[in-house]
């Protein structure tokens, strides 16, 4: 009996120093978390504007985010990667831009809405990227300054379920690889 007693005891004890040894970690871990101070960046804060009131154009800055210069996202209808005339008015202005910024460089970004397979959507941006590729060299652009790439659904702008956030992810973005 003395040995059952010492057993259930034992057990009792190991449980014991496991339970307690497991709220300690997650007491310290909870600790940690509250010390780590937030984090800092040591970039250069983003301006939108040039100090000549131009918008900014930097290098893997996007037109999705003004920071590519005068360069505009373009946009698509649903299951499309044809150019709208809202679009084409868009890319003269977008080749223009390029025509005064010969240096610059860009990668075109094609995108999809959130409907449809993974494979179809990447195939669909693709088309679009390239859509607005063959526009832009029509317009008198070198095809070397310009890049492209699918990304399908993958990188939405607008998050949603419904035609306002659908066709603000039906677009063709400007990323600026060289200035």
């Amino acid at each position: 009996m003395a040995n059952t007693v010492l057993k259930r005891t034992l057990k009792l004890s190991i449980l014991l120093a496991l339970c307690l040894g497991f709220s300690i970690s997650c007491s310290s871990t909870k600790e940690k978390k509250a010390e780590v101070a937030p984090t800092t960046t040591t970039e250069a804060p983003v301006t939108l504007e040039s100090p000549n009131g131009d918008l900014a154009l930097e290098v893997n800055g996007d037109s999705d985010s003004n920071r590519a210069g005068a360069l505009q996202t373009v946009y698509f209808d649903y299951n499309s990667a044809a150019l709208r005339e809202d679009t084409k008015t868009a890319l003269k202005a977008n080749a223009d831009f390029l025509k005064t910024n010969s240096a610059v460089e860009l990668q075109i970004e094609g995108h999809c809405d959130e409907r449809g397979s993974v494979q179809y959507n990447i195939a669909l941006g693709e088309n679009r990227a390239k859509s607005v590729k063959s526009y832009l060299t029509a317009l008198g652009i070198a095809g070397k300054r310009l890049s492209t790439i699918s990304f399908g659904k993958e990188r939405p702008v607008a998050f949603g379920h419904d035609e306002t956030a659908w066709s603000k992810n039906r677009r063709a973005n400007f990323v600026v690889t060289a200035k």
